[in-house]
């Protein structure tokens, strides 16, 4: 599936801005992560683009990213693909056994704890970010509360890049659209 297909499956399912959004800095995240490892960026963007197309619908446990795959399926998306968009969620018991796996993982929580720092800042700035004050905001629990600090640590960890180098290659692939993200 090319990028501007996925697009209009992702506009057909999410409406949500902030989804949106969230979908953007994976892929952004998954295409610096495809040129750090020389492999293929769009494939690796496009599934980040796609990862969660399906969650504003569906967002049980039960279903995302189950849904997802089958209607990806539908579409004639390759197993590989869905694989990874699998894997993005432990709970789906798919194991991530690639590098684009195991980015896709790395990058799906960081972006968003990466959004609400950026959005506390009195610039609102995702170039703004600082890699220690993200690690110091990452101790304070009562901070976007909702993402999990493991999945931020052991997914740097499982991708075999240092935290510090994680954070700041995900901030600056998402402060190249930083316009589109309204960061």
């Amino acid at each position: 599936m090319d990028r501007d297909t996925a697009w209009k499956l992702l506009n057909e399912y999410t409406n949500n801005p902030s989804l949106i959004k969230h979908m953007l800095s994976v892929e952004a995240s998954m295409r610096a992560y495809a040129r750090r490892f020389g492999a293929d960026e769009e494939s690796w963007g496009t599934i980040g683009l796609l990862h969660d197309f399906d969650y504003e619908r569906w967002p049980s446990r039960e279903d995302h990213p189950f849904r997802g795959a089958e209607i990806l399926r539908s579409k004639g998306i390759t197993e590989d693909w869905i694989t990874t968009i699998m894997s993005h969620a432990d709970y789906t018991g798919v194991p991530r056994t690639t590098p684009r796996d195991k980015a896709l993982f790395a990058c799906d929580e960081l972006t968003g704890f990466l959004t609400a720092c950026a959005l506390v800042r009195p610039d609102k700035k995702i170039a703004s970010v600082e890699v220690s004050s993200v690690k110091k905001k990452l101790k304070q629990k009562s901070f976007a509360a909702q993402v999990s600090r493991d999945d931020i640590v052991n997914g740097a960890a499982a991708l075999g890049v240092d935290l510090d180098e994680h954070i700041a290659c995900v901030r600056d692939a998402m402060a190249q659209i930083a316009d589109r993200l309204e960061l």
